[in-house]
């Protein structure tokens, strides 16, 4: 998979979240892919001071990229 068709996948994931952030006030955008394996993300709005963001993170958001990349090896949350 192509660098180009990496970070279209993950833009397709975080479209498949993104409603359900909306949902609680919150969002998220793509910061930056580092060598095609790792993912720097934002969550923004009520997501940044949500208890839940944690595990939204894990199991949400890095599963669902995960999903439509699977070389991604980490999913961070840049604050």
């Amino acid at each position: 998979m192509t660098t180009i068709e990496i970070k279209e996948n993950v833009e397709k994931a975080l479209e498949e979240i993104r409603p359900f952030l909306n949902s609680d006030g919150g969002n998220i955008s793509l910061v930056e892919i580092i060598d095609d394996k790792h993912v720097k993300v934002r969550l923004e709005g009520a997501c940044t001071s949500c208890n839940f963001s944690v595990s939204t993170m894990k199991a949400g958001v890095e599963t669902t990229i995960k999903k439509y990349a699977p070389q991604i090896e980490t999913v961070e949350n840049i604050a």
